[in-house]
């Protein structure tokens, strides 16, 4: 179990949406400092939603509850503030940025975190060692922000700054959507890498579990129908791999049954 009293995310009954739906339902959830866990549950469960809040994403309002990070209450925080705390969200499709050179990006995100500050030259240094470990031709450097990437090429960015901006908190959302072996495997090893080198905690949003068999997961969550219906160890994932959600959902109908 996470120490609540430690806990590096807090969330606390937090209900979210749009302006003409309410998608999560009062949602609690504990991460500490260098903890993994996993969010899992069926297409449109509202799990990258959880993910969206958690990063401040305006598309979604918080009607009810609370999310505190490292000690500070950030439900009202702008999804800047958030990052430079050091809270980190990967997309399920990252967005193209035309007129932005890849290295001028992560040169001026790193300078905008006084932690992260340094000469040209150590960041180019640092920069050039990240995209070795992730077998990264160094030409995506001077190539426009996502333009005419695959979505191979995407996630390795996504990996790249990851691991450069070394953040407490990495939210990664279906991270391995649609990748072939190559790209999957190279995600893993930039994710294996995160949690060796930084020591930060990791929250994982998928339904798939393959890129879960490399990790030590201490936590798991089953969400459904914006609800968070369970929570265990690992061992949930392989109950999902076999069984699938059915029984999930089912634990929710029965909770609204006795609601009633």
């Amino acid at each position: 179990m996470s120490d609540t009293t430690n806990a590096l995310l807090r969330v606390g009954g937090l209900s979210a949406g749009t302006e003409d739906k309410q998608i999560l339902h009062d949602i609690d959830l504990t991460v500490a400092a260098g903890e993994t866990h996993v969010l899992m549950g069926p297409n449109g469960a509202g799990k990258s939603t959880l993910g969206h809040v958690i990063m401040g994403d305006p598309t979604y309002k918080v009607s009810g509850g609370t999310i505190v990070f490292d000690g500070q209450d950030i439900t009202d925080a702008t999804a800047d503030k958030r990052s430079l705390a050091g809270i980190f969200l990967s997309y399920q499709a990252p967005v193209e940025v035309p007129g932005v050179p890849l290295y001028s990006f992560l040169r001026t995100i790193t300078q905008m975190r006084p932690e992260l500050k340094t000469t040209a030259r150590k960041f180019r240094q640092r920069v050039g060692e990240i995209c070795d470990q992730l077998d990264m031709d160094q030409g995506f450097l001077t190539r426009e922000l996502n333009v005419g990437f695959s979505g191979g090429e995407k996630k390795k960015i996504e990996m790249l700054q990851l691991l450069l901006l070394r953040p407490k908190l990495a939210i990664l959302d279906e991270t391995d959507s649609g990748l072939d072996v190559d790209a999957l495997s190279i995600v893993s090893r930039g994710i294996e890498a995160y949690r060796a080198d930084c020591d930060g905690a990791l929250l994982m949003i998928t339904h798939n579990t393959r890129i879960l068999e490399r990790l030590d997961v201490d936590k798991t969550h089953v969400m459904v129908k914006g609800n968070l219906v369970t929570e265990g160890p690992a061992s949930l994932i392989d109950d999902i791999d076999k069984n699938g959600f059915e029984r999930y959902e089912e634990m929710l109908a029965d909770a609204a049954k006795g609601g009633e």
